[in-house]
């Protein structure tokens, strides 16, 4: 069993029950899924709750997990069983410090059709960089129960995701990665509004639909990190006080 890295910056576990607040107000978990941000001390490990619903989380119920997904102590509580989702992909992408797994709801059709999770207003241009459809088959064979439960399903994700700051996970929801806690809540936030966005317009255009192009994406993209904050702000607020 790996070491514990000591107590995480109170900030950050305070952002971290944040997100999980935010994200079930927003409409982006329910009872399930789950958010988790890099361990400060310790780039290795991670901060995740214990099994649980997302909107009930408090700064008590996170979970530091080593590089395996496994809890440095366990105490009796009970682990996510797709822990493996978080662990995976932080020692794929050493530059990812936040991830978010959901059942976003609007999100689910995209990866069950040929319709293209693409950007179709400024608030969602990170999507230019790419939504892959992770097919579980590949991985897991034919029969599974949809659920990342092994490091092995947990690394084809991974590797399934690339450079994208989402991959779509056919018949179950999708994965959000980001730089900050921050910026993964904003991308899985807009996520879940460009989809319900981009389903209205392909049904009121017959399938025909202007979205960004690569350029103004990119130029979209940066002019949203610098104004992330007033959205955290906004909704933290909102989230903390319901």
């Amino acid at each position: 069993m790996a070491q514990t890295s000591g107590p995480a910056d109170p900030g950050l576990v305070e952002d971290l029950v944040a997100a999980n607040r935010i994200l079930y107000d927003q409409g982006v978990v329910d009872g399930f899924g789950h958010v988790s941000v890099r361990h400060d001390q310790n780039p290795q490990h991670f901060l995740l709750a214990r099994s649980m619903a997302p909107g009930l989380v408090t700064a008590g119920d996170l979970v530091e997990h080593d590089r395996d997904g496994e809890a440095v102590e366990l105490r009796g509580r009970v682990l996510y069983l797709e822990r493996y989702i978080h662990s995976e992909i932080y020692k794929t992408h050493p530059q990812v410090q936040a991830v978010v797994h959901s059942h976003s709801p609007a999100v689910i059709p995209f990866g069950v059709t040929k319709a293209r999770l693409q950007p179709i207003f400024h608030l969602s241009s990170f999507l230019a960089m790419g939504a892959p459809v992770f097919e579980i088959r590949d991985a897991g064979g034919p029969a599974t129960d949809m659920l990342i439960r092994t490091p092995a399903l947990g690394a084809a994700l991974a590797q399934s995701l690339g450079a994208a700051p989402v991959a779509l996970m056919r018949g179950h929801g999708d994965v959000v990665v980001g730089r900050s806690l921050r910026e993964v809540v904003f991308r899985a936030v807009y996520t879940e509004v460009n989809a319900r966005l981009e389903a209205e317009a392909l049904r009121l255009g017959g399938g025909e639909v202007v979205f960004l192009n690569d350029r103004e994406a990119a130029n979209a993209t940066e002019t949203n990190a610098g104004v992330i904050d007033r959205a955290w702000e906004l909704w933290k607020a909102k989230a903390l006080a319901a």
